[in-house]
């Protein structure tokens, strides 16, 4: 060092004064060569304030300038101190980055596996138009409950049932403008409706369905009661069947299975089938795969609530429910129904070929007494006023069944809030708006929560909230045909939901009783609702919470509460078609279902009767379960989706399968490839996890990147041409013409490849 000194010194003792390189315009040219000059300057005298367009200049040749001395020496000088500046810059930036990595790897390690689940005090918002400053978990969560009313979601629930709602009907034209009303009044950033024209399928008010006793000789006797004529099977094939027939519980092909081996044969029969276990179409596609001519379906007074004190369905009353084994529209597969566009002429492989129609229990007790053959097994028995049940075969019926197929309108409604930080990521609420009859339960409820929900967001962000993500509150339409409003929406613009949409909550038959809570739901969520769960109040056990309900008779709360989605919810078909998370809350009754389901006495009065006068009270708990469901994940930073929790949803099915082992292996196959898969799924989501506890929270960038790697886990790989990463906007046309646009990019229509029946109807 004392060389490197002496070197300097001398260096400044042979230049007689401080030398800079300064840079001059070069007159006459905007971009010509840079020219460099040397300046003598005097002690303490500024450079130029002001640089002007300039371009670098090569040295002058020696001698040019007259005030340079001994240019040789200062060179040398340079020379041999650059390799002692560069030594000891090395060894300053070494120690500096040794104590940095020792300081931030002792912090990770305490980090810990908390990181993952973002605490509910370090999660808040900076609001520019808020007075109130942070607003924390607990600030939201404060505010959330204040506003949300109990009183206003059962006079809704009370209004809604009293309104007519069938799809396509005035009725629910004149309710679609009125629920537009009422979310433009609030504080909404965008509310608009989507109109598709579907394929519905309606009686024929001068051709009405018809059950006659057929004779040895073909021709037909007496006409049997159909005591609800208006209730029918949407999408059953239309035509007649005539056949023996025969009694097969609930139509599932164990049950059909086990009445052939019994001697009794259902191929060329009609089949006499009990509402329950399996959804309408389920049975009436066992039934066309067994070779039955026709399907019967009746309400068995054994698979309701008996009791003094329990209400029951009427023997005269049959229950409503379609036929078609998928979801959407049947008629025009994998494309969405938008303005009456032409489609090519292909139908849904759900699509029955054999008809259905629903009977009432006092008409199916009419068929029971004719049946002979071999005695039922016990637990087909019954309890209807026949004993004992017989499988059949009995005399000849014919079966007419004359719906009408009418294009229909229907209309989806929507509000956006949009989101602050990623406002084109939607977590998206729902709720079926149309019902068959009075449809309390079925729609009534749904309604009433999605509308008191927007109403208490709305005022939420009037205090100040303003969300990470947007929310997407929607009311769909066409959802007893078989969630036809949701199914057409997602067909219409998969490109951006595929890519966008981080979770959908179902309020879809919400409140059927008040004993038992399940949520049907994608394994990602399961954690999220466990937690939630522990901070909402059961509705009638007091001073406990929901989640110490569920875990007072069952110490394993999945186990109790955890279902898997059925194909008949619009929450399914978020999940199966466009991979989105789903979860859809239900209470229930402790035993036997809600009677009254998708029947005229679906009445508010009844849902009272049946929930003993706590309707309200389960209402809004499912209210504050959805919406603090919503707070966490439209407002999180880092999205608390348990994407590591499929390793062990696939270790259970891969146990499932062990039993198939030597089948397998008779056949050449191996469940290596799965044990391979899981392992790398389980390295993948690992890495992931590492990543993110390594990761600044405060880092936008990095957090919505680590967001859409979590929200794709459930994504599938498509191979069907679709357009990925699209613009939310703009004006482009597809190739079927539809014109794009849409407020929050969820208007534009995607252009897609047709893909099969199969994969579109799930």
């Amino acid at each position: 060092m004392e060389r490197l000194w002496g070197l300097l010194q001398r260096a400044q003792r042979l230049s007689p004064g401080p030398s800079q390189t300064i840079y001059k315009r070069v007159e006459g040219t905007q971009q010509g060569p840079l020219e460099e000059e040397e300046e003598d300057r005097e002690e303490g005298t500024e450079p130029p304030a002001h640089f002007f367009p300039m371009e670098l200049r090569g040295p002058e040749p020696l001698g040019s300038r007259p005030a340079r001395q001994n240019p040789r020496l200062w060179a040398a000088a340079g020379r041999r101190a650059t390799p002692y500046l560069v030594l000891t810059a090395l060894l300053i930036f070494t120690g500096a980055f040794l104590l940095g990595y020792v300081v931030f790897r002792g912090s990770c390690q305490a980090c810990g596996d908390d990181v993952m689940v973002v605490s509910e005090d370090m999660n808040h918002e900076l609001s520019p138009d808020s007075h109130q400053g942070t607003l924390y978990w607990s600030d939201l969560q404060a505010m959330f409950l204040r506003h949300l009313g109990e009183g206003r979601l059962e006079d809704t629930i009370r209004q809604t049932s009293l309104r007519e709602r069938v799809a396509g009907s005035a009725g629910m034209a004149a309710l679609v403008q009125d629920l537009r009303a009422v979310l433009l009044s609030q504080k909404l950033d965008h509310v608009w409706m989507d109109t598709h024209y579907v394929g519905l399928q309606f009686p024929d008010p001068a051709h009405p369905n018809a059950l006659h006793w057929v004779d040895a000789a073909g021709k037909h006797g007496e006409q049997l009661p159909l005591e609800d004529p208006d209730v029918y099977c949407p999408y059953s094939a239309t035509g007649n069947a005539t056949g023996e027939l025969v009694y097969a519980h609930y139509g599932r092909p164990e049950d059909l299975q086990d009445l052939r081996a019994r001697g009794v044969e259902p191929k060329g029969r009609l089949l006499l089938v009990r509402l329950g276990v399996i959804n309408f179409a389920q049975k009436v596609a066992s039934a066309q795969d067994f070779g039955a001519q026709g399907v019967l379906i009746y309400p068995d007074p054994a698979d309701f609530s008996q009791g003094p004190h329990k209400l029951s369905l009427s023997s005269h009353r049959a229950v409503y429910g379609h036929v078609h084994l998928g979801t959407g529209d049947p008629y025009t597969p994998g494309f969405p129904s938008f303005n009456q566009t032409q489609f090519p002429p292909v139908q849904s492989s759900g699509l029955p070929s054999i008809p259905a129609q629903p009977i009432s229990a006092d008409t199916a007790s009419l068929l029971l007494r004719k049946l002979e053959g071999p005695v039922a097994p016990q637990e087909w028995q019954g309890h209807l006023p026949v004993s004992p049940y017989r499988l059949g075969p009995g005399p000849g019926l014919h079966l007419g069944v004359n719906n009408r197929r009418a294009s229909t309108p229907i209309s989806n409604i929507f509000g956006c809030i949009e989101g602050r930080s990623e406002p084109d990521h939607y977590v998206v609420i729902g709720a079926q708006r149309d019902a068959w009859g009075p449809g309390a339960a079925r729609s009534a409820v749904g309604t009433a929560i999605l509308l008191e929900l927007v109403r208490t967001f709305s005022s939420m962000v009037s205090n100040g909230f303003r969300p990470r993500r947007s929310l997407l509150f929607i009311s769909w339409d066409g959802g007893d045909f078989g969630s036809v409003g949701s199914m057409e929406w997602l067909e219409g613009y998969l490109s951006v939901l595929h890519l966008k949409a981080v979770v959908y909550v179902s309020l879809d038959n919400a409140v059927l009783g008040d004993d038992k809570f399940h949520a049907k739901t994608s394994p990602l969520l399961i954690s999220l609702i466990e937690n939630i769960l522990k901070q909402v109040d059961s509705p009638n056990r007091s001073g406990q919470t929901l989640f110490e309900q569920v875990v007072f008779n069952n110490h394993s709360w999945e186990a109790e509460v955890i279902r898997p989605l059925p194909m008949d919810s619009s929450a399914y078909s978020f999940t199966a078609f466009a991979g989105v998370p789903a979860v859809e809350f239900s209470f229930m009754e402790d035993g036997p279902m809600y009677p009254f389901l998708h029947t005229k006495d679906d009445t508010y009065e009844n849902l009272h009767r049946v929930l003993r006068g706590r309707l309200p009270a389960v209402a809004q708990t499912v209210a504050q379960l959805a919406g603090q469901l919503l707070i966490r994940l439209s407002h999180d930073h880092l999205l608390p989706l348990d994407f590591g929790r499929y390793g062990d949803v696939v270790l259970r099915h891969i146990g499932s399968l062990n039993e198939f082992s030597g089948d397998l292996k008779a056949r050449g196959l191996t469940l290596q490839w799965v044990y391979s898969a899981r392992g790398d799924y389980i390295r993948a989501a690992e890495k992931l996890r590492k990543e993110i506890y390594s990761s600044e929270e405060s880092d936008e960038r990095l957090t919505r990147m680590y967001n859409v790697r979590i929200m794709r886990v459930m994504r599938r790989e498509e191979s069907r041409g679709r357009t990925l990463g699209l613009p939310t906007g703009g004006n482009r046309r597809n190739r079927r013409g539809w014109q794009r646009g849409g407020r929050t990019g969820l208007g534009a229509r995607p252009s897609q490849e047709k893909p099969t029946a199969s994969e579109s109807r799930g």
